[in-house]
């Protein structure tokens, strides 16, 4: 069986999605939710096939959802949308297809053959996902881990960054979260404007540093508005001169 989520805030193109879809003897409908967070929450949970998902919704939007995704496991999307431009971007994404609102049945029919011959050739949204963080532009919120849930935090709390082999993790005032990403996938998402490395393995918000203070060999210590120290290697040093305008 091919198992989908469905996202979309308008409740009858939702409705008329799984009923279309739930019709198809090889599909199964795991999940149908009205926001990006959920939707975002619906498949780190399940881990769906492929996931159909309205370009615009509250909370996150679906390209943002896909940018959220992590690459091991995301599913492939189909987008759906009543914006000709959204279109366009789907395709850029490597999206499967896109469903562009009103569509009618003989419509929707190609699109699932379109999704079962991309699953027969053993294809993920891995790549989906890897374009669109690349392509879009620094996000200003950052989806995490909480608990048995996932929640928005806002990508200026973020104070610095701390690579764990495909981990990440995220040091905030309040707490730090665990993402399974590389460190360099998430300095692409976040944007290089407000993060910089100082180490292979740690990157900083450059509005968290009070002060530095050399050491030996070109290396210095970091100290953070929190009283957190960090090293900054002397490899990484131009760089953070350079942004800190020094």
């Amino acid at each position: 069986m091919i198992r989908v989520v469905i996202a979309d805030d308008e409740a009858p193109a939702r409705e008329k999605l799984e009923r279309w879809l739930v019709e198809q003897p090889d599909v199964a409908v795991i999940g149908a939710v009205e926001d990006g967070l959920s939707a975002a929450q619906c498949i780190e949970q399940l881990r769906p096939d492929v996931a159909f998902l309205d370009v615009q919704m509250p909370m996150l939007s679906g390209l943002q959802v896909v940018g959220q995704l992590e690459l091991s496991s995301a599913p492939l999307i189909v987008f759906v949308t009543a914006f000709d431009e959204h279109a366009v971007k789907a395709f850029d994404l490597n999206a499967v297809d896109y469903l562009l609102k009103p569509y009618d049945q003989d419509r929707f029919t190609r699109t699932v053959q379109r999704v079962r011959e991309r699953l027969h050739a053993h294809e993920s949204g891995a790549t989906a996902v890897a374009i669109g963080r690349a392509r879009a532009p620094s996000c200003e919120r950052l989806l995490v881990p909480d608990r048995e849930r996932l929640q928005l935090i806002d990508a200026a709390s973020i104070e610095w960054l701390e690579a764990d082999d495909n981990y990440v993790h995220v040091h905030t005032p309040a707490r730090s979260y665990l993402l399974r990403r590389t460190l360099q996938d998430l300095l692409s998402q976040l944007g290089e404007q407000r993060f910089v490395r100082i180490h292979k393995s740690t990157a900083v918000n450059i509005n968290s540093i009070e002060s530095l203070t050399p050491l030996f060999k070109g290396d210095y210590e970091i100290h953070l508005n929190n009283g957190r120290i960090l090293r900054l290697s002397r490899r990484y040093r131009e760089a953070l001169f350079v942004r800190m305008g020094q």
